[in-house]
């Protein structure tokens, strides 16, 4: 799994195979065979097809402390259905690796080859992390409660992930930021409950249908009006749905947001106001109503010195040229955030814009029309490796 070659066709094999959520069996099985013979230490996950791999240095420690370094690469795809004409296209309906997973994964695996052969030179351990269920079910969380941050003996150094993006940045170029990088993630569920009846006759039902959408207007006025403009937060509403014929008055709708932010004390208002809102107009229509603000992912916080790190080992592994920083962090969102809330580290986003797009005008990561280059594979591997070696030889 070492040349370029082998990296593309396993990157197509998981994109034809794409699985979503928690339990990713096929995708858990392809890289476990993919990992077989490199004397890793490997465990799988209880709640969810995790798979940690310990791979042991054999290098002498210099200062007498072992250290760790720890690499993520998420594995789970999205419920979007295809519609890229690729031979190897997923032959899932429905299913699709949209934003990029199945590189990360390859990319992994790559580095763990990498990373086997350097053995005698590497003085720590390194834990490679494959996640399911980034993409809503916050396998980051379920992995750390399982004991990945724990799983060399003790606590990483550093921590690295790489992320591929169709639109950020040029194809084979790594940027990122210290700081914020990526916002926190919540949602918001909103059913709204009256009296159905017929379409023809609105005074004699209690229709919820007109105070959901008033809800959904007057929350983005809400977010104009209740939040400084030097903060920047988000709110979309991406699911609506009541009733099942024109002339019936249903008795409920729902509607679902989703709402980004990156300060915790604009999250606590959003919290609050929300769910305000929406009590307060469907107490104004005699309605009654379940607002439900859920918090999911944290803001993804790079620490700097990470950053400064992950900027000279790009100049070393891939080129001077390769680096480009990033002045604004993006209102997507990850749990990789769990993890370098708990120890330092650094998300990267490696520009992988197929040829023949320009990269700002390439369809976006989720999107159906999502293409990733495979020319990209064995830059990530490449890097995920150098991240490890520079962790495991650097001071504390």
């Amino acid at each position: 799994m070492t040349t370029t070659g082998d990296l593309v066709a396993l990157r197509h094999t998981l994109h034809r195979a794409p699985e979503i959520g928690l339990d990713l069996p096929r995708t858990q099985a392809t890289v476990l065979e993919a990992l077989s013979g490199l004397g890793l230490e490997i465990s799988t996950g209880t709640g969810c097809t995790s798979i940690t791999a310990v791979l042991r240095g054999a290098a002498p420690v210099p200062d007498g402390e072992r250290r760790t370094v720890l690499l993520r690469g998420d594995m789970d795809a999205l419920p979007v259905h295809e519609d890229v004409d690729v031979d190897f296209r997923s032959q899932t309906d429905g299913a699709m690796h949209a934003c990029g997973h199945d590189l990360h994964t390859t990319m992994l695996v790559g580095a763990a080859h990498r990373l086997a052969e350097r053995r005698g030179e590497l003085p720590g351990d390194v834990v490679l992390m494959f996640q399911p269920g980034e993409e809503g079910f916050d396998g980051a969380g379920v992995m750390i409660a399982e004991g990945v941050l724990d799983a060399a003996g003790r606590r990483p150094d550093a921590a690295w992930a790489l992320h591929v993006m169709s639109g950020l940045a040029p194809r084979g170029m790594v940027t990122s930021r210290p700081g914020a990088l990526m916002a926190a993630s919540n949602e918001l569920y909103v059913t709204v409950r009256g009296a159905g009846g017929h379409g023809s006759a609105p005074h004699r039902a209690k229709d919820p249908v007109p105070a959901a959408c008033e809800m959904v207007t007057a929350l983005q006025t809400m977010m104009s009006r209740s939040v400084s403009p030097f903060a920047p937060a988000v709110l979309t509403v991406g699911q609506f749905h009541a009733g099942s014929k024109a002339n019936i008055i249903p008795a409920e709708a729902m509607f679902h947001a989703t709402i980004r932010c990156f300060d915790d004390a604009v999250l606590a208002g959003l919290e609050r106001d929300t769910v305000r809102v929406c009590e307060g107009i469907a107490h104004a229509h005699g309605l009654e109503v379940d607002a439900v603000f859920r918090r999911q992912y944290p803001v993804t916080v790079n620490d700097a010195g990470a950053v400064g790190v992950a900027e000279q080992v790009v100049g070393s592994a891939l080129g001077s040229s390769r680096w480009m920083p990033m002045p604004d962090p993006i209102t997507g969102s990850e749990d990789f955030s769990r993890v370098i809330d708990a120890v330092p580290g650094a998300m990267l986003f490696l520009g992988a814009c197929v040829e023949g797009l320009q990269y700002a005008d390439a369809p976006d990561n989720h999107s159906p029309s999502a293409q990733f280059d495979d020319a990209v594979l064995d830059d990530g591997a490449a890097l995920y490796a150098a991240l490890a070696v520079q962790t495991l030889r650097s001071p504390s």
